[in-house]
């Protein structure tokens, strides 16, 4: 499926928005038709083998309205500093959405990146980014040349800069509270200096909390400075609610002791230095244990990124030289010695090696390379040295298109992350309405202004719209992370969110359940000749055909290191086999029906041909002098892994469904061996994808598993492609998830890993959800009006700071998840 998004020209209210998604909606192929008056944009999603830009155009002409000629659209990704919360993600997704020529924008709160796309010609790059700073963040540069070591010691300098806040704000705050609550402790009355009793001195016992409260405010100024701006801007956000919380506290704690100090010594009640001191103090830990956390979120995409060899041995003219890999050329002759990395992909043209593959699959078992095999760049050489020829470099890498991958996909949104976007956009605003509200009504009641102020704060300090906005995004990066470690790629979040609801898995035969070439499976004799003598005898014939099955004998051959004689003669005999001379002798190789057509008998030979057919084999007689001497029997077999493969995608529930072209004698006994329990046999390449479809007809969610190149229009058609044993370009453009090892098994790992994901984003959402849908109406003194505690603010704190390190230490779970 095709998405684009379209700019439609001559809306002018709702009515027209509804029409043209109800024409487009129609045009067959279409999926989705979407507009958005505001931005006067039109979102469909399509399949180009029944329907085109152009049908969808003519549509839109057709009910009154234009198309507005767009240029290729530019996806950019930077990061952005200054965001803490969904509040912030959510502004930013609004006020750059607004702007004419942005055609989408996802906001990652975990990576801390903006993924926008944008029309060149309508917007440029500097107003997009002035916008975000008109918001109040701060954009980084996209190209700023940052490496893995770079962004890594800009992490820690950020941790390091962290922690000397909380550890300035608790050495502070831990003296403030023993000085403005170790007298009250009941059963301890811990002592103080006669000189800062409240009783007899007061006003010194103020200006103490007030001298010592102000590190904390110091260490956590950012909270004011980053929650003022986003009042300014009519955006609030967490900084807000913290700031104008620990500020009430503050605030009414300098007016008492302004009080105190005009003579009025009751007003030390009123102080509330150690509750600003203590929340600030809170909740630089959870921010910083927080920011460690996400660190770790991103750790696979790092270890990607730093596979990647720094130099290159070139081999010019029969010399080497050590350069930079950013300067290997395609073409380049380029040498690995034993135990290097492979720095680009190539193709080996000289030596004999192994390799280890498993950054790039998984596997742990090294490879076999010889020349004419391909490399891949970031593995590691064996005992062997090699020379390849270079043929993709730089971005063009195979390592590099996974790490694109996987930064789109831990960039992008999924689905379910929707309800927690709409919420974000309303929730700090609503938090400060219910905070003055609550305030107000037990004023209202009869309650001091000190019991309003508490409930105040409690409420805006217990509100944390950081647990819903990273809710989703750190399961999504750890989960695809891992997928990415184990050699499985999804292509974004929206991908990994279907795949969880797949029930039917169709699987291509060729290539996918099977080898994908045929080998010989049996050899049967007479008395004539034995095993060996037979294939050898076949080998010579086959030696001058180009029929994969008269390749596979002669491989077979080889792989036994049969002597093979010289043949003559040779004829091919298209439908039925073909004939030689060997050694003087005329020999035949081929079906039934060359038998008899030469007068063969074949005998007993006949019952095991039959028995061979149906096990899926293909039999092929030898005969000698016109005597039948045996069968040599060739099939594509099934690989090694897939009955335990299958097995476990029936043991999670699904529908394994195997699709070939094969004749369905053939299919079902390579089902059977498997045990595949439907089959669709006889089915055209072309008519994949309408077998894919027939199967969708009936409710099901389809996941489509092929090579990615000659089943591209069914994995487009499935609602989740799957592209196996393949890393190419075609593979990824054409699937949602692309698994790097030719193992069925993945498919299975695969799908668990989108239900363990899922599953951890609706615990995070659902404890985001319940814990401020719970916390909120105690801080407002629910309990209280029950004959309940109040919640001390210092609580409310320390709550909220548990909630955003619960969510990403939850979503942190996911690196321990194994697919197999």
């Amino acid at each position: 499926m095709k998405q684009q998004e379209l700019t439609v020209t001559g809306m002018t209210c709702a009515s027209c928005s509804a029409r043209i998604e109800k024409v487009v909606g129609r045009l067959p192929g279409v999926s989705l038709a979407s507009v958005n008056l505001a931005t006067e944009r039109l979102n469909v999603q399509f399949d180009e083998s029944h329907t085109t830009l152009d049908d969808i155009t003519k549509a839109v002409a057709g009910a009154g309205y234009g198309i507005a000629e767009t240029t290729a659209a530019r996806r950019v990704m930077f990061p952005i500093e200054g965001m803490t919360c969904a509040s912030c993600t959510a502004r930013i997704e609004k006020v750059v959405g607004r702007l004419a020529g942005v055609q989408s924008v996802a906001v990652n709160l975990a990576t801390e990146k903006a993924n926008i796309a944008y029309d060149p010609s309508r917007v440029r790059l500097s107003e997009i980014k002035q916008a975000i700073t008109d918001a109040g963040y701060t954009p980084r540069e996209i190209d700023a040349g940052d490496t893995v070591d770079q962004d890594a010691e800009r992490k820690e300098r950020e941790i390091r800069s962290m922690w000397r806040k909380f550890i300035v704000s608790a050495a502070a705050s831990v003296p403030l509270l023993y000085l403005a609550m170790g007298h009250m402790v009941p059963g301890l009355r811990l002592p103080l200096p006669g000189f800062l009793d409240p009783m007899m001195h007061p006003l010194a016992f103020a200006l103490a909390q007030l001298l010592l409260v102000l590190p904390a405010v110091a260490a956590g100024s950012r909270f004011y400075r980053v929650g003022a701006r986003a009042l300014w801007h009519r955006a609030p956000n967490m900084d807000s609610l913290i700031a104008i919380g620990t500020a009430a506290a503050l605030g009414y704690s300098l007016y008492s002791t302004a009080r105190i100090a005009a003579g009025d010594p009751v007003a030390v009640s009123g102080l509330y230095y150690e509750t600003a001191a203590v929340i600030i103090t809170l909740i630089l830990l959870g921010k910083t244990l927080e920011t460690v956390s996400k660190g770790r979120t991103s750790q696979a995409i790092k270890k990607l990124m730093g596979l990647t060899p720094k130099i290159a041995i070139v081999v010019h003219d029969g010399r080497e030289s050590e350069i930079p890999v950013a300067e290997v050329e395609a073409g380049d002759l380029v040498r690995v010695r034993p135990g290097g990395k492979v720095p680009v992909d190539g193709e080996v043209v000289e030596g004999h090696t192994t390799v280890d593959e498993s950054m790039l699959t998984g596997e742990s078992i090294p490879v076999e390379k010889q020349v004419g095999d391909p490399v891949t760049g970031a593995s590691i050489n064996g005992n062997g040295s090699i020379v390849f020829r270079a043929t993709r470099v730089g971005a063009d890498t195979a390592l590099a298109q996974i790490i694109r991958l996987v930064e789109q996909a831990q960039g992008s949104k999924a689905p379910i992350a929707r309800l927690a976007d709409v919420v974000s956009g309303w929730f700090v605003p609503v938090v400060m309405l219910i905070a003055a509200a609550a305030a107000g009504a037990w004023w209202i009641s009869g309650q001091s202004f000190a019991f309003g102020m508490t409930i105040f704060t409690s409420v805006l300090v217990i509100a944390c719209p950081c647990a819903l906005g990273l809710a989703t995004p750190t399961a999504i990066m750890v989960g695809t992370g891992r997928g990415a470690e184990r050699g499985i790629l999804f292509k974004g979040g929206a991908a990994l969110e279907e795949t969880h609801r797949v029930r039917t898995v169709v699987l291509d035969k060729t290539g996918t359940v099977t080898e994908g070439r045929p080998v010989v499976t049996e050899t049967i004799v007479t008395d004539g000749l034995d095993d060996r003598g037979l294939l050898a005898l076949a080998a010579a014939v086959e030696r001058g055909s180009e029929h994969p099955l008269g390749e596979a004998v002669v491989r077979r051959a080889g792989e036994l290191g049969l002597p093979v004689p010289r043949a003559d003669a040779f004829k091919a005999l298209p439908g039925r086999g073909v004939e030689a001379r060997v050694d003087g002798r005329p020999v035949l190789l081929g079906n039934a029906i060359l038998m008899a057509e030469r007068g063969i008998r074949t005998g007993t030979l006949a019952a095991r041909a039959d028995e061979l057919s149906a096990r899926g084999r293909t039999p092929m007689f030898v005969a000698v002098d016109g005597k039948a001497e045996g069968i040599v029997a060739v099939a594509d077999v099934p690989r090694p892994t897939s009955a335990a493969a299958i097995r476990r995608l029936k043991d999670q529930g699904l529908e394994v469904v195997m699709l070939t072209g094969d004749n369905r004698r053939t299919a079902e006994a390579i089902a059977a061996e498997v045990g595949v329990d439907r089959v669709l046999a006889g089915v055209l390449p072309g008519g994949k994808a309408d077998a894919v479809k027939s199967i969708q007809a009936g409710g099901r969610k389809v996941a489509m598993v092929g090579d990615g190149i000659n089943d591209a229009a069914a994995l487009a058609q499935a609602d989740v492609g799957i592209a196996i044993g393949s890393g190419t370009d075609v593979a990824i453009e054409s699937a949602d998830v692309v698994l790097m090892r030719g193992d069925l098994a993945d498919v299975a790992g695969a799908i668990a890993l989108s239900r363990a994901v899922i599953r951890n984003i609706r615990q995070n959402l659902f404890w985001a959800f319940f814990y401020n849908v719970i916390g909120i109406p105690i801080a407002a003194g629910i309990l209280h009006v029950f004959g309940g505690p109040l919640l001390n603010p210092i609580f409310a704190a320390a709550a909220m700071s548990l909630s955003s390190v619960s969510v990403v230490t939850n979503a942190l779970r996911l690196r321990r998840f194994s697919p197999r």
